[in-house]
């Protein structure tokens, strides 16, 4: 869209500077063509036209690479999303992963595909877009072991993520002024690995 945007700007700005560059007596006879009876254009109105037309054409090449800038800013390029997914997975390895009684994530951003897309956003670095990536589960997951296509947006790279949710009893959280067990967090570990492709 933006592209498109940018391309209509930049042919925009070609036919402004096309237009500044005719000569005053070709517009003077093709006005008296059309009008006969219409007054003389003076040579200051010309000048103040061209000088209009090109400040013009400059704003819209001007935006037309801005818009290009916009449109680049929000596509991941195969090497941002591949340097992003591989220290994402660094950073998820060994994450600590709690659940309260019923199973369920103690903290609402800690489902899986959540963890994976923020973690890749947070690692792009540069001017790697701040979105556009999507985990998408593979069928038969479950809460200990599941896959995920990781792909962003702008570029056909793939990785699929492999997650496994290993008990850390050490871990486990009782809030203060409660008894072992009456209502506990249970704790894991994640384990982390990437591959490039589809799962």
């Amino acid at each position: 869209m933006l592209t498109e945007l940018s391309i209509t700007l930049f042919v925009l700005s070609a036919l402004l500077i096309l237009m500044a560059c005719l000569k005053a007596d070709v517009i003077r006879r093709w006005r008296e063509s059309v009008n006969p009876s219409a007054p003389e254009i003076p040579d200051a109105a010309f000048v103040v036209a061209r000088i209009t037309l090109i400040g013009v054409a400059v704003a819209c090449a001007v935006s037309g690479v801005q818009g290009l800038g916009v449109e680049d800013d929000l596509k991941w390029s195969d090497d941002e999303l591949k340097s992003a997914v591989n220290q994402a997975t660094y950073e998820l390895d060994g994450y600590l992963y709690r659940v309260d009684e019923s199973g369920e994530p103690v903290a609402v951003t800690d489902d899986y595909e959540t963890l994976i897309e923020s973690e890749v956003v947070e690692n792009g670095g540069g001017d790697a877009p701040q979105g556009g990536v999507a985990a998408e589960p593979a069928a038969g997951n479950s809460g200990t072991d599941a896959y995920f296509n990781v792909s962003g947006n702008g570029t056909d790279a793939e990785f699929c993520t492999h997650i496994k949710r290993v008990r850390s009893k050490q871990d486990d959280y009782t809030p203060p002024g409660l008894d072992e067990g009456t209502w506990t967090q249970l704790a894991y570990r994640l384990t982390v690995t990437t591959r490039e492709g589809a799962c």
